[in-house]
């Protein structure tokens, strides 16, 4: 070859094939660049098409404040007793035991309810008395809100005022729980992400009537009931108005208070002037169906046995156990509701035990038989804290026949009292005293034993119900609750904790407000109400 022009060409060392390779390379490089264009494209259409095909998904979270093991089987024995069932029977809630929940808070490993319902909202951990708050006090993303800022309908249902620790935790962020006058305002949607919560039933009226009306628990002049019907609440407050209730007439947002307080406890609620957990839990989901049935958005809410806890911190057995059986009756209405409705799933735990129950009790020094005695709670007609009252108000000179007959005979059923425990009775006590003691007369002839009148460490029983509900079997700390949840309706609690914090008008502005606050002024706007904690 004596060209060496050709030579080079041919050989890949000249101008012309320099020239080839750099046309070749861009050629090369826009055609990867289709490829990947089509390829993302792709990706993102086939990403629209899962969010399409993927099923409308509800939660609803069921809290059984301050009920443990023991409880559990403490109530099925009792329905077993009351109810003539064989040995073998399995309660509503025995049917979905998947596991068990650890409880402990960030500062003790005894909790309260406040940052037990922290975790579920949160899923985070957080020190005793906080409400919606991280450890640090900074205002962290609810469920709930998440699920209401992606589209979802929301809804709260309690036996307790609905300002108390467990709704709050879910609706609202302060630093103490004490503060529920402030909790009652962000409710209604006097906070940096408006109205959160389209359902709220429960007790708690004082909280929402300004300070001069009878009842109220503020020390403020706002009217909350007036505030509410302006974010769009109808508002109501009787049996009456809530049976009238329906779908297609009435709209969401609702917001019911049937009393100023706590609703009463089953064993003395009247029904002709207050609706069960399980009527209003059945209300709430007849609207929430409603609701959403034109949506591709389901709903969260958070349904909660609140009694069930007071009554252990009061010690009171038989006060425990009907309003654990009004829990189970909603449990196996929301079973019923699944199975209608195959893309929700029901979550069933308590925030912690109280009230370290025992069902066996050492009444004396001999040797102890091994046995409890349901019957003797057969024949209590009232809550302790009702006969206490009773106690505290009649001063009357038969009052050791009062005693007798209207508090011990009816009100506990007891034939066997001692003269001691009348002697007792006729003296004055406080309140509380009169409770604590009416309670033991049952739980010591029951042998019934407790080792509090406050709140355990122990692990608490986790039930669920539905489909995708592996990830709950086993053992957990009651954070993964709230991440179980989070998963479940693809929430973004990152995203509210952002708003919350960032915001023109922030909830950090309240707490800074709330921080100021004194233990004096605490005890002054908190109600002198039978409390749980």
């Amino acid at each position: 070859m004596s060209d060496p022009a050709e030579a080079e060409r041919l050989l890949g060392d000249g101008q012309e094939r320099r020239k080839v390779r750099r046309d070749l390379c861009a050629v090369c490089f826009m055609a990867a660049l289709i490829v990947g264009a089509v390829i993302g494209l792709a990706a993102v259409w086939a990403s629209l098409a899962n969010v399409e095909t993927l099923p409308k998904r509800s939660v609803i979270l069921m809290i059984s404040d301050g009920f443990g093991p023991t409880s559990q089987t403490f109530a099925r024995t009792y329905n077993q007793h009351v109810n003539k069932l064989k040995y073998n029977y399995v309660s509503p809630l025995d049917e979905i035991l998947v596991g068990s929940s650890r409880t402990r808070s960030s500062s003790s490993l005894v909790t309260d309810s406040a940052a037990g319902a922290t975790a579920f909202a949160c899923a985070l951990k957080s020190y005793n008395g906080a409400i919606g708050v991280n450890p640090k006090k900074v205002p962290c993303g609810t469920v709930l809100e998440s699920a209401k800022y992606l589209g979802l309908t929301t809804g709260l249902v309690v036996t307790s005022r609905i300002t108390h620790a467990t709704p709050a935790s879910f609706s609202a962020h302060v630093v103490n729980r004490d503060m529920e006058a402030d909790i009652a305002v962000q409710q209604i949607g006097d906070n940096p992400l408006g109205r959160q919560v389209d359902l709220m039933f429960g007790g708690g009226r004082c909280y929402f009537l300004p300070n001069h009306t009878e009842g109220s628990c503020r020390i403020d002049q706002r009217d909350l009931v007036k505030e509410s019907n302006k974010q769009g609440y109808k508002y109501f407050a009787t049996r009456k108005e809530f049976d009238d209730l329906e779908p297609g007439k009435d709209k969401l947002p609702l917001l019911g208070l049937f009393t100023l307080d706590h609703m009463s406890y089953e064993i003395d609620r009247d029904p002709a002037q207050e609706p069960s957990l399980k009527e209003m839990s059945e209300k709430a989901l007849k609207f929430l169906d409603s609701a959403t049935a034109k949506s591709d958005k389901g709903f969260f809410l958070m349904i909660e046995g609140s009694r069930i806890d007071m009554a252990a911190h009061s010690n009171d057995p038989a006060t425990h156990v009907h309003d654990i059986l009004a829990y189970h009756e909603t449990i196996e209405l929301v079973k019923k509701y699944v199975d209608e409705h195959p893309d929700t799933v029901m979550i069933s735990v308590s925030d912690h035990e109280t009230g370290g129950i025992s069902l066996a009790r050492q009444v004396d020094s001999d040797y102890p038989e091994y046995l409890w005695l349901p019957e003797i709670l057969t024949r209590v007609k009232n809550s302790s804290f009702i006969l206490s009252q009773g106690l505290v108000q009649y001063w009357n000179v038969d009052r050791e026949n009062f005693i007798k007959n209207s508090i011990i005979n009816y009100g506990l059923g007891i034939d066997n009292v001692k003269d001691y425990e009348i002697n007792w009775l006729k003296e004055e006590h406080a309140q509380l005293e009169y409770e604590y003691y009416l309670a033991n007369m049952t739980s010591i002839r029951a042998q019934i034993g407790w080792t509090t009148h406050g709140h355990t460490a122990v692990d608490v029983n986790l039930y669920a119900y539905g489909k995708d509900i592996e990830y709950l079997r086993g053992n957990h700390e009651n954070i993964d609750i709230g991440d179980y949840i989070v998963d479940y309706l693809n929430l973004d609690l990152d995203t509210i904790t952002s708003k919350l914090n960032n915001s023109d008008i922030t909830v950090k502005e309240y707490l800074i407000i709330q921080l100021k606050y004194t233990e004096q002024e605490f005890t002054y706007i908190k109600p002198n109400m039978n409390k749980g904690w």
